[in-house]
């Protein structure tokens, strides 16, 4: 819950107002200092305080010379002359008194100098990024990705997370395909996405790289055959996985300039679904090669090179602009980056397998 306190520092002419406002632990001072004026029994407010000349004040009240003052300042003593015009005119108080070759400051000048340094330290913090401590943070952040994700690569973040940040949540939602406005307007902190293009007010770390292939059970018809041919890609049933990055628009987009369609027995939204269900039919699958060679460690299935040639896919681990510089969303970034970096079921120790 927050609160105000208000205090006044008075003179005959007018009144200074502070207000402080207190968030929970952290108190943050907000001086927004304005002329009250008494004529006629009626108040009136001069124009609000102009916040600029504040850090001119705080100068002035330090050295009590306006040579020094502007030349901290990196002002003209001209400049800074006008602006002590316009503090007097609006606080309704000289400020500083010339007394022969030095100045000194009126009582309410002296009564200023403490809460005006507060107040401009308080402004300072507020435009530094804070201090982020793991271990402390309750926050929850949002994830897209694939059942498959969930299921071989969640635990070992989780277990990260354990260790160096037990009140940390996880949220893991199903990605759509292109809907990078999540990222915006949904609260998504981090998505990994095939792509080929990073889209605008986004950021990204590449993942690795790797190309589709076509899974079938160990008794499918095909399952003998070293190559598999076109024809007989686009005769043989298939499982479609809509789930997860936009994987089959790649593999559509091909075969069309080829003017053949896929034969599409059957659309679902997780691989572990579509996994159970290749094994127990004579269905196809396409999926990328990392995940094949992952799934084929416990599954009886075979995977095949697929008969024409598509771009590779481009794996990338994606966050919005506005999260860039958060230190807590750039100590989760890295800790999921590095999961999926080390992970025997990620893209990077595919490729790193692959390159040796």
């Amino acid at each position: 819950m927050s609160c105000w306190h208000k205090s006044s520092l008075k003179t005959d002419a007018c009144s200074i107002v502070c207000i402080q406002i207190c968030l929970n632990v952290s108190t943050i001072l907000i001086f927004y200092p304005y002329q009250l004026l008494i004529s006629d029994n009626q108040a009136m407010l001069k124009p609000p305080f102009n916040l600029n000349l504040l850090r001119s004040l705080d100068v002035l009240l330090e050295t009590r010379n306006l040579t020094a003052a502007a030349k901290a300042l990196g002002l003209t003593q001209s400049a800074l002359s006008r602006q002590l015009v316009q503090l007097r005119e609006q606080t309704g108080d000289p400020l500083l008194i010339r007394e022969g070759q030095r100045y000194l400051l009126t009582q309410q000048a002296e009564a200023l100098r403490g809460p005006l340094k507060a107040l401009l330290a308080n402004m300072e913090a507020l435009l530094l990024a804070p201090d982020f401590d793991p271990a402390l943070c309750a926050r929850q952040f949002s994830m897209c990705g694939s059942d498959y994700i969930a299921d071989h690569m969640l635990p070992e973040l989780l277990q990260s997370f354990s260790l160096q940040a037990p009140h940390l949540r996880v949220d893991l939602r199903m990605w759509e395909p292109g809907h990078y406005r999540l990222l915006a307007d949904e609260g998504i902190d981090l998505v990994p996405v095939i792509a080929d293009v990073i889209p605008d007010n986004l950021h990204g770390r590449a993942m690795g790289e790797d190309k589709p292939v076509c899974v079938m059970r160990k008794s499918h018809p095909l399952a003998q055959l070293s190559d598999i041919s076109l024809e007989d890609y686009i005769y043989y049933p298939q499982i479609k996985i809509a789930g997860g990055s936009d994987k089959n628009n790649i593999i559509e987009q091909h075969l069309a300039r080829l003017g053949v369609k896929r034969n599409i027995r059957l659309s679902v939204p997780f691989y572990s679904s579509a996994l159970k269900l290749c094994v127990d039919n004579d269905l196809l699958l396409t999926i990328p090669m990392h995940i094949a060679i992952a799934l084929a460690r416990t599954a009886a299935i075979v995977w095949k090179p697929l008969p024409f040639d598509v771009p590779s896919y481009r794996y990338w681990l994606l966050w919005h602009a506005r999260n860039h510089h958060d230190p807590a969303h750039q100590w989760f970034r890295k800790q999921v980056y590095d999961v999926l970096q080390r992970s025997m079921f990620g893209v990077t120790q595919f490729n790193a397998i692959s390159d040796t």
